[in-house]
């Protein structure tokens, strides 16, 4: 039977210091990691706070990174973004101030060119079964749904 590597408290510190510069991590992330090595709670209090002082571990600016690149790279809606943060257990506070990175005026101008960009890309000669599948997609990217049937409108009249 293969043994896992021990490692001291510090070390492990010095690894997820590591893993939180790389990228913005949340509070879940963090702890899943450090499941792995099969740490002491004391052990695991000492490194989340030290993470937290030394502003390795920041919930608010995970969330703000998080909803500027899912809707700036993969074009998510708020709605996306909110229950995606909200699985990640981010506060209600952190949730709003992370919604204020999103430009109200991109977003809309987003969801328009995603919409004529779909639209160009559906091949369904029924109008209705095309705006369901429209509208489907859009639900799915997480936007809301007057939005949608706005948008929708627009574009296809």
């Amino acid at each position: 039977m293969l043994q896992k590597p021990s490692f001291t408290v510090d070390e492990i510190k010095r690894k997820l210091e590591q893993y939180c510069v790389y990228q913005d991590r949340c509070h879940k992330e963090v702890e899943q990691k450090m499941r792995e090595y099969h740490l002491i709670p004391e052990a695991k209090e000492m490194i989340l706070l030290s993470l937290m002082q030394n502003n390795f571990l920041n919930e608010e600016r995970f969330a703000k990174s998080f909803a500027r690149g899912k809707f700036r790279i993969k074009h998510w809606g708020k709605q996306r973004i909110v229950r995606e943060l909200k699985f990640r257990d981010i506060s209600a506070y952190n949730i709003k101030t992370a919604l204020k990175e999103i430009d109200e005026e991109e977003y809309i101008a987003t969801i328009y060119r995603i919409t004529e960009n779909r639209n160009e890309v559906i091949n369904e000669s029924n109008p209705y079964k095309r705006n369901k599948k429209l509208i489907d997609f859009l639900l799915r990217k997480g936007y809301e749904t007057e939005l949608i049937y706005k948008t929708v409108n627009d574009i296809l009249n």
